[in-house]
């Protein structure tokens, strides 16, 4: 959950400290997919290489968002999400740039001499074949080959690649995996991500309905753009980092309230208080849609047939 070494930086001004001549990769990486896989593991290999730290150049909030002036997009992963599996891939730092007005005026020049060079001072830029940058998209992999030329820093573009230890990626893309997610198929989003899609967020205080039910749980509210779909799943919350096994229902509980939508996850084997803690809710499978019981008690014995396949699942 917390990784004390791995360096964010917001909009620096100058190299972040710990990060100066890094071999950044660029993008926005939603999801930290498969497919984006090669373009980190490229960038960590030179700069292995080269013997510099390797980071992430990314952008918030979603340029898509940006232009339209609204929340289009489902976001995979917060940049706090991100963060973290940078940091699980072994990776020094994040640079999360504020993609606003300034910056989408930007020419691909001023980007690479503003932001790679003044600001950044990169040893070495790694993207992948189709990145476009500056206005109106200007910036092509092979302008910022040229431009590495004449401003001193290597540059390698990762071409297309077909399939990984996996198998093919012709499916894997960011579009694919929220397309899953809406369905609640998290066992198909997490084979095209290569991991667990998973959340991160802070517990709140709820109705307390649960613990009268006899099943507690803890409350996330998750990021307004999220389209997952409403339903039960079975789940690993990390807490602390210790990792347990669970049950969550994601929905607006229309039994009790209809309210806004919400992630209560029960917590298996576990006592104590998690309110205002930040925890890490993985979504392993689903179990069934929401549903709208006759009373508390039709869903009480719902809840504990949950409790009892989500734990079928979970230890097998």
């Amino acid at each position: 959950m917390q990784h004390p070494s791995f360096i964010i930086a917001h909009d620096p001004a100058a190299p972040p400290l710990g990060l100066a001549g890094a071999v950044v990769a660029i993008g926005n990486f939603d999801g930290v997919h498969r497919g984006h896989a090669g373009v980190l593991a490229r960038a960590k290999a030179l700069a292995q290489k080269l013997g510099r730290p390797c980071a992430v150049l990314t952008f918030e909030p979603h340029p898509a968002d940006y232009f339209a002036k609204r929340s289009v997009i489902f976001r995979l992963t917060t940049w706090q999400a991100k963060a973290e599996a940078f940091a699980r891939l072994g990776l020094e730092g994040m640079v999360v740039l504020s993609f606003d007005a300034d910056l989408a005026g930007l020419t691909a020049e001023h980007f690479v001499e503003d932001v790679l060079v003044k600001r950044l001072q990169v040893s070495a830029v790694v993207v992948g074949y189709d990145f476009h940058f500056g206005k109106a998209r200007q910036g092509s992999p092979e302008f910022l080959q040229n431009a590495g030329v004449r401003y001193g820093f290597a540059v390698e573009v990762v071409a297309k690649i077909a399939q990984d230890a996996a198998g093919s990626l012709d499916a894997v893309s960011s579009t694919a995996i929220r397309e899953a997610l809406v369905a609640g198929d998290v066992a198909a989003a997490a084979q095209l991500l290569g991991h667990n899609w998973f959340i991160e967020g802070e517990v709140v205080h709820g109705q307390k309905l649960g613990r009268t039910l006899g099943i507690p749980t803890a409350n996330i509210v998750l990021d307004p753009s999220s389209h997952l779909r409403h339903g039960i799943y079975a789940v690993r919350c990390t807490a602390d980092d210790v990792t347990y096994n669970g049950v969550a229902s994601f929905g607006r509980r229309p039994t009790v309230d209809n309210g806004p939508p919400l992630l209560e996850v029960f917590v298996f084997d576990f006592s104590g208080d998690l309110y205002g803690k930040e925890v890490e809710v993985d979504f392993v499978a689903w179990l069934r849609g929401e549903e709208k019981f006759d009373g508390l008690d039709a869903l009480k014995a719902q809840m504990q047939r949950d409790v009892e396949k989500a734990r079928e699942i979970l230890g097998a």
